[in-house]
Parts: C-alpha cells; structure tokens; sequence
C-alpha cells in the first residue's frame, strides 16, 4: 500500500500518533534513487548506519563516521517528499553526554534536512533523548540487539531472552518517558516485543521482533536480495535482485567480450554518412 492523503512529509508527531494503528512502514535508503523508491510506499525512510556495511564494505557499523551519514543524509534528501527522513547517529558521536549529542545532532538536522535522528541505546540513553527532545530535536529511540554495541554483546544474538526481558523491557519504558517518539526494537524474542508494545505509549518499530509491534523495518538492500550469501532468520525477501544483477553482469560481458555489444544502435554515425542517409560499420 503506498503512502496515501499526504501533501507534506509525515512528521514525528504523526507517527507517534500512529501508535495502535495502521502499522507504520519503514526501509532504509542511502541514495537519492533508492529514496524515491522508498517514498513512495513507505511512511519512515531510515538512513540508518547500516550504510557502512551495505555500501561501505566496512565489517560492522562502528566504523561509520558523522560525515558518512551525513553525506548520504543528503543524497536521501533529495529523493523525499512524503515520508519522514530519520537518520541514524553514528557510534561515538553522542554517547559522551547530552551537549555533544546535542551539537552533532544539530548538526545533522541543519546540513541533512532530516526531520528527526535515530539514537542506540538503555536506559543510560535517557537524560541525552531528553536533553535533544527538549531542544526541539525529534528522537527515535532503538533498544534490544544495538549493532554499534556489537563488541560487548559479543555478537549479533539475540537479546532478552528469559531473566534479560526485564532489561529490555526496562530500556524501552526509559526511552519512551525520556522523550522519544518512536523506538526500534531489534532481535528480541516475539513475547517480549508484544508486550513492550502493549506497556508502552510511543510506537515500536519491530526488526526481528514482533507482527504486533506499531510497525517494521529492514535493510532494504537485504529484502531485495542484493546479497546472495546473506540471508537472516528475520528478513523476508521479496525480490532477487542480486541474482538479477549477477546474470545481467555476466550478459554485458560475455557480449563484450564476444563484440556483440556495442551493436549498431547503440553507436554515433558519422555526421555526413548521417545527411546522405550512408550507414556507418
């Protein structure tokens, strides 16, 4: 279902406003083509830090730098009008307190034009979401499996299971009262994100998490299928495109190869053979 009655671009009190309702639809974008796509169809465009591994190569988001994002902050720009752009701050870049979140952030919003950024984080998160929400800077919370923590979770596992649910569940209360408008929960067990969603006021954004939460997202590079060899238990793929594309590669240079491209169409005639009507070899 495309995105339907807008004139303007959704705005955070608009999704908050969402909770309960129709379930929010939300995919990254890193390009101004990819945005367009995105806009269409989708309520949140996150230009999430994922970038770093999806177009980067890099082996984990912690490599991400506050100009990367913003670079392809821009780019997304470009390609919206509808949907609400969100972007993600990268690791190192406000976990050192309130005013540096709040400098960075500022930052983002005025060179990217996004209208709200994304921030990881516990309960520890709390006082530097109420310091940017009080500033007048949107906040989209993310709890659960946070990537640019990768390091001491020691992997990608998933998080809350058993006695650990109360932690989360303890970090999305905390987040939610500190401000923010919406949170990501990622790779939690169903249970848990139910009832988070149940016991809290602000929308959830399930990855990994629950049919029940306010809404979902995923890398939209993974539900593409633009990695052959990458397939997560949470991510429905509902194209191949990178079986596509290989075939298409392997297409465009057999016939190179094999001078069958480029054919005769796809070559400039010679300005006086093109006036006498002569063809050109």
């Amino acid at each position: 279902m495309s995105v339907t009655g807008q004139t303007k671009a959704m705005t955070p009190p608009q999704v908050a406003a969402r909770k309960g309702g129709t379930p929010l639809v939300c995919l990254t974008a890193y390009t101004t083509p990819m945005a367009r796509l995105v806009d269409k169809h989708c309520d949140i465009a996150l230009v999430g830090d994922s970038v770093g591994m999806v177009l980067h190569g890099l082996p984990s988001t912690l490599g991400v730098s506050l100009d990367m994002m913003i670079l392809h902050g821009k780019a997304v720009r470009r390609g919206l009008e509808q949907a609400l752009m969100v972007v993600d701050m990268p690791f190192g870049s406000y976990e050192e307190g309130p005013e540096q979140a709040f400098r960075n952030a500022a930052r983002m919003v005025a060179e990217t034009g996004c209208a709200a950024v994304k921030l990881e984080g516990s309960e520890t998160m709390a006082q530097t979401i109420r310091f940017l929400t009080g500033r007048g800077i949107p906040v989209m919370a993310h709890v659960g499996l946070t990537p640019q923590a990768v390091n001491a979770f020691g992997g990608y596992g998933v998080q809350g299971r058993g006695e650990a649910g109360g932690r989360v569940l303890a970090d999305a209360a905390a987040v939610a009262q500190a401000g923010a408008f919406s949170v990501v929960l990622e790779k939690v067990p169903e249970a848990l994100a139910r009832r988070i969603t149940q016991e809290i006021a602000i929308p959830t954004i399930g990855i990994g998490a629950s049919p029940a939460c306010d809404g979902q997202v995923l890398v939209v590079d993974d539900m593409l299928g633009m990695f052959t060899d990458f397939r997560p238990k949470f991510v429905k793929r509902y194209g191949e495109l990178g079986e596509a594309a290989d075939a298409a590669i392997a297409a465009y240079a057999q016939e190179v190869r094999e001078r069958r491209f480029p054919a005769a169409q796809h070559v400039f005639a010679d300005a006086a053979m093109a006036v006498t009507g002569e063809k050109s070899e």
